[in-house]
């Protein structure tokens, strides 16, 4: 993604040593690596969640075809996604039901 070899490093280190000093040089290389951190975690966060929403969106877009084949003698792809959704559903109804 960066193309930052050694020298770049290098220099780069030599110049935070010289405009920070000594005693602020591990702090600010503390905080640098906490918003690195938090920056790859709400990336990740982000991607998930746009993977999810593609899968959801293929889900719906098979139950659409199932329905238009009228749910009979499906292709296993369809039939999956068809079985997963059903699960789906009865999870969510489970915490729902009353007890008899």
């Amino acid at each position: 993604m960066f193309d930052i070899g050694f020298w770049e490093l290098l220099v780069i280190g030599v110049m935070a040593l010289l405009i920070l000093g000594p005693e602020r040089l591990p702090g600010a290389i503390r905080s640098t690596m906490r918003v690195v951190r938090g920056v790859k975690q709400t990336a990740n966060g982000f991607k998930t969640e746009v993977e999810e929403q593609l899968r959801i969106h293929e889900l719906h877009e098979n139950l659409k075809k199932a329905e238009q084949q009228g749910l009979n003698d499906l292709d296993p792809t369809l039939q999956k996604s068809v079985d997963e959704l059903k699960a789906a559903a009865a999870s969510v109804q489970q915490p729902y039901k009353k007890d008899k």
